[in-house]
């Protein structure tokens, strides 16, 4: 370790404390004594110790409520029992409150230095579980949500509320207005953070897969099930399961849902094991799901019970105010990202990115901002360098020769434009099924 572990000697004998000093110091340690607990509560306020050796039988205050005490300064602290056989009743007693481990008089040295040694490892490893946790704190505010408009601030707030809670929630908005990003945001600031956010699509699986992909399944359950599988609802133990474009889940697999909600137990597909699993769901949709509802096609009960508490997310046209703050993170982001010396956006290209309708949203702005980096030259975005962004004028013009690619690229693109990022409706349009048009989205890149 960089500087030596400290520790503080409480006991009320002066032999004691002096050999233990010496013999401590030998080896390397900082340490200090104390008399009795008075002395070692004054020592308190002038230092910290990783280590205290406090000896139970003492005058005034007694060994056991001065551990009380010294916990409730620092948790963390590993407190080390002293006592005569006599009193070993009470040094358990003291374990139980959270001392670290207990040694009997006559105090044996080198039993003595190796619960030392041990105590320092298991300080040490504690300091680096917390250095690790807030660089995991500072790596999940690095991708913060971005906006200053009222509705974002809103939102802002809504999250706070919402994540020191275990309710459901339930994210609605068009596609590209950041759900997803809200949905980290609520896990990463709840007391469920250091445990997984596992995401399902289930717009862009079938009916057949969704279950599967949820409870899992045995060997054998199906063709090609050649080993158990475990779903994501048992992965999501301790965390958070994220149900991303919930509206399209057939009715068995609402019902499934609904049972699970209910009592968090569930059998593999195939199997007859019941699993438990604890788990927060948050969903999020860009239907609406109460017309849905109404039509008969998604459970009342269920939307209730995932409704619990609702966000809505505002489109980026009923934000404009934060195009500014948006272009110039994802400058920041994908600069950084690329190794390019940018350092924003010059006035023309701005005012174009203002101009823009951005049917797709906060995503389509960012791949607009992601592409003109990656052609641009630095330091600063131009209009040129946005001329690549996705035609929104049809297919092709009549007079217009391309590529078969490029005439599929753009007229997936003008389906999902057509169907405000709605890949069910752009599939209809298109007739075919929605793992379709998923697959040529991410070929083509395309926005939604």
């Amino acid at each position: 370790m960089t500087e030596p572990v400290s520790i503080l000697i409480v006991d009320d004998e002066p032999s004691v404390r002096d050999s233990l000093m010496h013999w401590f110091v030998q080896e390397g340690y900082s340490v200090e004594t104390a008399a009795d607990a008075l002395e070692a509560l004054e020592r308190m306020r002038d230092s910290s110790f990783d280590i205290v050796l406090l000896d139970i039988k003492m005058p005034g205050m007694d060994g056991i409520e001065l551990q009380a005490r010294l916990k409730e300064i620092d948790g963390q602290m590993a407190i080390i029992i002293m006592t005569a056989y006599a009193s070993v009743d009470t040094a358990v007693q003291a374990l139980k409150q959270g001392a670290y481990d207990y040694i009997a008089k006559p105090v044996d040295p080198d039993d003595l230095s190796r619960l030392v040694r041990n105590a320092a490892i298991q300080r040490r490893l504690l300091r680096e579980n917390l250095t690790l946790k807030e660089e995991i704190r500072s790596l999940i505010s690095a991708d913060q949500i971005v906006g200053e408009s009222g509705q974002m601030l809103e939102v802002m707030k809504t999250i706070q509320t919402v994540a020191r809670t275990d309710v459901t929630v339930m994210i609605q908005g068009a596609s590209g207005t950041g759900k997803e990003l809200v949905a980290r945001a609520i896990h990463f600031n709840s007391r469920r953070k250091y445990f997984p956010l596992i995401t399902i699509n289930c717009g862009a699986l079938t009916d057949t897969l969704v279950e599967s992909e949820l409870f899992g399944h045995e060997r054998g359950a199906f063709t090609g099930a050649q080993f158990r599988r475990k779903g994501k609802l048992e992965l999501a133990h301790k965390g958070v399961l994220f149900l991303d474009e919930i509206g399209n889940i057939g009715p068995k697999t609402q019902m499934d849902l609904l049972r699970v909600i209910e009592t968090k137990r569930f059998t593999r597909v195939g199997g007859n094991e019941i699993v438990q699993a604890d788990f927060r769901i948050i969903s999020a949709t860009n239907k609406n799901l109460e017309d849905a509802v109404k039509e008969g096609t998604f459970r009342e009960d269920l939307y209730y019970r995932l409704n619990v508490f609702n966000i809505q997310m505002p489109s980026l046209k009923e934000r404009p105010s934060d195009i500014p703050l948006l272009v110039n993170h994802f400058v920041r982001k994908f600069a950084a990202a690329m190794n390019k010396p940018f350092t924003g956006v010059d006035a023309g290209a701005m005012e174009l990115l203002k101009k823009q309708a951005w049917p797709g949203n906060v995503r389509e702005l960012q791949n607009a901002v992601e592409r003109a980096i990656v052609v641009g030259k630095p330091p600063l975005i131009t209009v040129e360098d946005l001329a690549g962004l996705v035609a929104r004028n049809g297919p092709c013009k009549a007079d217009e020769v391309l590529p078969m690619a490029e005439i599929e690229k753009r007229h997936i693109q003008f389906a999902l434009d057509k169907s405000g990022g709605n890949v069910s409706l752009a599939a209809q349009l298109l007739q075919v099924d929605r793992a379709t048009v998923y697959n040529k989205i991410k070929k083509y890149g395309l926005v939604y």
